[in-house]
């Protein structure tokens, strides 16, 4: 798995925990899966760099997953993320962090890749 970009995954579904990282490991990603934004943070505030993170936006717990973005944008500010939400989308623009991708559930695994891809390729950060 070594090379492999890593994405943070941050969703408190079990279901859709397992949906998402198989998506991303057959689209050639490697997966952290937490369901709480404090271990998401926890996780990007120590020394290893995740190239990318997808979030549900209805999070159990006291942080929702833009109040997350934004704190993980300040961790580390050109991190890509790719939001999921099965009805909160029509907040993105008000709510969402610039260079963001939103999409709305369900979706196709292939739409996650492609998004998880997109920003990447664009994110000028380096792979790996």
């Amino acid at each position: 798995m070594e090379g492999l970009p890593t994405v943070l995954v941050l969703e408190d579904d079990p279901d859709i925990q397992g949906l998402v990282e198989d998506a991303l490991t057959q689209g050639g990603f490697q997966c952290i899966v937490v369901a709480s934004a404090e271990e998401a943070l926890a996780l990007l505030q120590g020394n290893q760099k995740r190239q990318a993170l997808v979030v549900d936006i209805n999070l159990r717990g006291r942080m929702t997953g833009w109040t997350a973005t934004r704190r993980a944008r300040e961790i580390e500010p050109g991190l890509p993320i790719v939001y999921m939400t099965a009805g909160a989308g029509d907040q993105w623009p008000s709510q969402g962090v610039p260079k963001s991708i939103l999409l709305q559930k369900p979706f196709a695994p292939a739409q996650l890749v492609t998004a998880v891809s997109q920003l990447l390729n664009t994110s000028g950060l380096p792979p790996g």
